[in-house]
């Protein structure tokens, strides 16, 4: 009787966790197709190109050979109408001096000196708040100290997409790749997953986060949301966090562009990335409701997904259906994914899809158990 007993409570665990385990694809089978599918399973992009003035905003904290190599790409940039601001937040390399070099070669380069402040000291935003104010145009194009753009149209091609009503612009910052290297296609696949995301669900009217590495908007859209003022003690968070806050279905679209994209220098240590990717993770907390949800609810069909069937298979259970199953989530999402990684020219990438994803995923549950311990370094 024990042993029927106990036979028949192990069945009926793994019965629960069979329909438990068809639930969590059912969920994944949402975001790959419907969700992901926005974007994977768009037309390509109209591009209109306007002359819309620009103003662009680089801020740098001790880049000194950054700016060297990007800022004249930058420069020369094929656009009619734009200036560049360059903000130095007290750097303590050569930064200003770089910046004071290009600010007497170029007429449309402008300088933004920030001295330390206690109050906001090592706060990008406050940085960021006076180079917005210096800014002249009224419409503002972002990217990093570490970042250049793809190609002489990027200003031209994400000015292409804003309208009397879309103010706000979604651009893809992206990595260079390294060749050899499964840390540089773990960072790249995790990039254009974390873009799929944030684009399929602008593409749905509810968009919830931008990349500062290539983000456009009007500045009175800054404004009408006190700027970074409701979120100046996050010290990360620049752009997601103000794009969660100000971004509505009606103002906001993407721009996917291949010449639109900009690129940065990957980090080449898993420590490095570690630190970075806790620092993103950090600011995700305080999103809205609805997207902390959501991304959550992705995350955990992700874990459940490769640790319900560990189970099921090591007890045979139902495992012709669930391998099945497995196969039939592993082939939606390639195609939702493949598409997606075609259009943002990371094709490679997905040859290596079960295993990043895998590693991934648990790289993903060891950073928000090491953030409940300990908060994470931001900015510089």
């Amino acid at each position: 009787h024990v042993l029927k007993d106990r036979a028949y409570m192990l069945n009926i665990i793994l019965t629960v966790l069979f329909f438990a385990f068809l639930s969590v694809v059912a969920i994944q089978l949402f975001y790959y197709v419907v969700v992901f599918g926005k974007f994977a399973f768009a037309k390509p992009q109209a591009s209109t190109p306007k002359r819309i003035p620009i103003s662009v905003i680089v801020c740098a904290k001790n880049e000194e050979e950054n700016v060297k190599k990007f800022i004249p790409i930058l420069a020369a940039q094929d656009y009619p109408d734009f200036e560049i601001i360059l903000i130095d937040d007290a750097s303590s390399d050569e930064t200003l001096e770089v910046f004071e070099s290009f600010e007497k070669e170029y007429t449309n380069i402008r300088l933004v000196k920030v001295e330390n402040n206690e109050a906001f000291w090592g706060n990008k935003k406050f940085a960021l708040t006076l180079g917005i104010k210096a800014a002249r145009k009224e419409y503002l194009l972002f990217t990093d100290a570490d970042c250049y753009p793809a190609s002489k149209d990027w200003i031209k091609e994400m000015s292409s997409q804003f309208t009397a009503e879309k103010t706000i612009v979604l651009g893809y910052g992206a990595y260079e790749k390294i060749a050899g290297s499964f840390l540089n296609k773990i960072i790249r696949f995790e990039t254009m997953l974390t873009a799929v995301q944030y684009f399929s669900w602008a593409k749905m009217g509810r968009p919830y986060m931008g990349v500062g590495r290539n983000l456009a908007y009007k500045k009175e859209e800054f404004f009408n949301v006190r700027g970074f003022m409701d979120h100046m003690k996050v010290r990360s968070g620049d752009d997601d966090l103000f794009i969660n806050q100000a971004a509505k279905a009606k103002n906001t679209t993407i721009c996917t562009s291949v010449e639109s994209f900009t690129y940065s220098t990957p980090k080449t240590s898993f420590k490095e990335w570690f630190t970075q990717k806790r620092r993103h993770v950090s600011t995700a907390a305080y999103y809205k409701p609805f997207d902390r949800l959501q991304l959550g609810i992705f995350y955990l069909s992700q874990l459940l997904f490769l640790l319900i069937p560990i189970v099921l298979l090591a007890f045979q259970f139902q495992w012709i259906i669930v391998l099945s199953v497995i196969g039939f989530r592993y082939l939606f999402a390639w195609i939702a994914l493949g598409l997606s990684a075609g259009k943002l020219k990371e094709k490679d990438v997905m040859y290596w899809f079960p295993i990043i994803e895998i590693t991934l995923v648990f790289t993903q549950l060891n950073i928000f158990l090491s953030n409940m311990f300990s908060k994470p370094v931001h900015w510089k």
